[in-house]
């Protein structure tokens, strides 16, 4: 891949997105580069406050709507109220925090994660014109769906390994949805990303030491949130593969310009794939029509 960014990015004059979690970090990032390429952009934030400061400075082609995806109420909420829209980023996550609970009980991690975006994504689906782009991480590789205990109900918590799993969980979601698109034989796409080892606000709420360490972390190693939000930008606006994977291609995916990502063989597995949508559709009560 070439040194694409945000200067590659064609005029989206016209064309609207829905980012989430765009107040800060990567979806803050992505909302501006959007926004400055001539796009309209609902910035879907649980702070709506900090919402307002990012969209002040782009224009009144930025506007920000509440959506707490730890809240099936607000996922709703967001939904019923959103108009048509070209592509949707599932952007928003939480990393490694500790135990608690979504308003629907669900883990937080889990919760917020995949299952609010899952909930969100068929909720809009019917809005939705051209794609989703929904951001992974590397960490999938660390992840592993236990369906019979989702939610950590039963096993002991282990913050990372539950971010592995909601991680997982986004990848796996994305590759099964384009399935079930170009089974129902419909033009919308479904595309991951992941941002490599970026610098954001993510890495300081752990609340352990890992916040300390990320912090030197991120001085020395990472690269900065505009880096990292270069893969789910390619992955919205250009022309892309339906059902690929992006993210950065220097060092081992850590860092540098986009290009296509592999991911694990568990990533492939369609059969828990299938499963785990399954699940995520009792769980959420959200069923998914693929009208064309």
């Amino acid at each position: 891949m070439t040194r694409w960014d945000t200067s590659d990015i064609p005029d989206q004059s016209g064309r609207s997105f829905i980012v989430t979690g765009a107040n800060s970090g990567l979806g803050a990032v992505a909302a501006r580069a959007l926004a400055g390429a001539g796009a309209e952009v609902v910035l879907a934030c649980r702070n709506v406050a900090k919402g307002e400061r990012v969209a002040a400075g782009l224009g009144e082609r930025a506007r920000v709507r509440k959506l707490d995806l730890a809240d099936l109420a607000s996922v709703r909420e967001f939904a019923a109220g959103a108009d048509r829209v070209d592509v949707l980023i599932n952007n928003a996550g939480v990393m490694a925090v500790p135990e608690g609970r979504t308003a629907d009980g669900f883990e937080m991690q889990i919760g917020t994660n995949h299952l609010g975006h899952f909930a969100l994504t068929g909720l809009l689906l019917d809005k939705v014109s051209d794609r989703v782009v929904t951001v992974s991480s590397g960490a999938h590789a660390a992840g592993k769906i236990d369906l019979d205990d989702l939610n950590w109900e039963r096993r002991k918590y282990s913050r990372w390994s539950a971010y592995g799993q909601a991680k997982l969980a986004n990848l796996m979601f994305a590759y099964e949805l384009q399935r079930k698109l170009t089974a129902a034989g419909s033009p919308k796409i479904s595309v991951a990303a992941h941002p490599g080892y970026a610098a954001t606000e993510l890495q300081s709420h752990t609340e352990s030491f890992m916040d300390s360490l990320m912090a030197v972390g991120n001085r020395i190693f990472a690269q900065s949130a505009e880096m990292g939000a270069l893969p789910e930008l390619f992955a919205a606006t250009m022309p892309v593969d339906p059902g690929a994977y992006y993210g950065p291609t220097g060092l081992g995916g850590m860092r540098g310009y986009p290009g296509r990502s592999d991911s694990t063989k568990a990533s492939k597995d369609e059969l828990v794939a299938g499963e785990l949508w399954e699940l995520s559709e009792k769980l959420t009560g959200v069923t998914y029509s693929f009208g064309t």
